[in-house]
């Protein structure tokens, strides 16, 4: 009964180790090359990506409508104390 326990221990062990040694499996399979005419649009797609990024403006200052409302940046409000507070 012991050499089954010894046995089994044995499996159970160099089981994890053959897990750990397997081959690497790609499961995404590499799709079949681009075609001339493929690159070819795929260069002239690129192409006009840029063209329009380049046609975007740049963007413009803060659009605050209150903006020219305030003369001055708000100032932090003052702490207000409680009259008659003791201390414990």
């Amino acid at each position: 009964m012991k050499v089954f326990r010894v046995a089994a221990v044995l499996v159970l062990l160099t089981g994890s180790t053959y897990a750990q040694q397997l081959p690497n499996i790609n499961l995404l399979q590499d799709g079949p090359a681009k075609t001339d005419e493929e690159k070819a649009a795929d260069a002239q797609r690129e192409k006009a990506y840029k063209e329009t990024l380049k046609k975007i403006p740049d963007a413009k200052a803060s659009n605050d409508p209150w903006g020219s409302m305030r003369s001055e940046p708000p100032k932090p409000a003052a702490r207000k104390t409680k009259a008659g507070s003791t201390a414990n």
